[in-house]
């Protein structure tokens, strides 16, 4: 079983729901934490959190679609913590329309926040970890990136390839001692889920962020050895 206690990670999209709930979970084992959104305000409030839970807990605000301001908040984030051990890929946008009925601009939008933000994430943080060889990248997807429905077509598209650049990411960098892990929930109980109205949030019926970000700690305590051998790690809701 791997020990977190110290170690660092940076989660994009932290300032609410699975991204929050990750990085409390991440910082009760002991990790220093450092989440990444596009509202300051709210960033903050969790650091605040997080650091009561006596870590080191910073913050950088950059919008993951945007390159450059990826370059520059990720370069802030580890000048301040010196290094990185996990990346956890949890930035994502979703929106409801056809085909016809969807504007190029918000179909492209989600793709750009979704698959190139990834990207242009893990880009900027894989050279640290490469260094030490050593380190996990944890990306999430969706069960709409296993199978395509109605109204969805943007965001199945971006979890599709969410997928097919986790796993490929994950064959070239298992020699580096690098763990990649894709994960494919379905409904979860956030913020996102309330605003698009497809969830009531019940806990009989929905899986809730701190279950997942439970998931999420026990697949990183999982011996390193056995993982990098495997395929990537996946996960959907009962």
């Amino acid at each position: 079983m791997e020990n977190l206690k110290n170690k660092k990670a940076i989660i994009t999209g932290g300032s609410r729901g699975l991204g929050k709930a990750t990085a409390l979970a991440l910082a009760k084992e002991g990790m220093d934490v450092a989440i990444t959104g596009r509202n300051e305000n709210k960033l903050q409030e969790v650091v605040k959190e997080l650091k009561q839970l006596g870590v080191q807990a910073i913050y950088a605000v950059f919008d993951v679609g945007n390159y450059n301001e990826v370059q520059v908040g990720i370069k802030q984030i580890i000048t301040e913590f010196g290094e990185v051990d996990i990346l956890v890929n949890n930035a994502g946008i979703a929106a409801f329309g056809s085909v016809m009925e969807m504007e190029v601009s918000e179909w492209t939008s989600i793709i750009q926040t979704n698959l190139l933000g990834m990207y242009f994430v893990t880009k900027e943080v894989l050279p640290f970890l490469i260094d030490k060889n050593e380190g996990d990248i944890i990306n999430i997807s969706s069960t709409a990136g296993l199978s395509g429905n109605a109204s969805i077509s943007a965001y199945a598209a971006s979890k599709f390839g969410v997928i097919g650049f986790s796993d490929s990411l994950m064959k070239e960098v298992r020699k580096n001692n690098i763990r990649v892990c894709t994960l494919t929930p379905s409904t979860i109980a956030s913020d996102m889920a309330f605003e698009l109205g497809i969830t009531d949030g019940n806990p009989d019926k929905v899986l809730q962020p701190d279950d997942f970000a439970e998931l999420i700690v026990a697949g990183l305590k999982l011996p390193r050895r056995a993982m990098l051998k495997g395929a990537s790690l996946w996960s959907t809701n009962p």
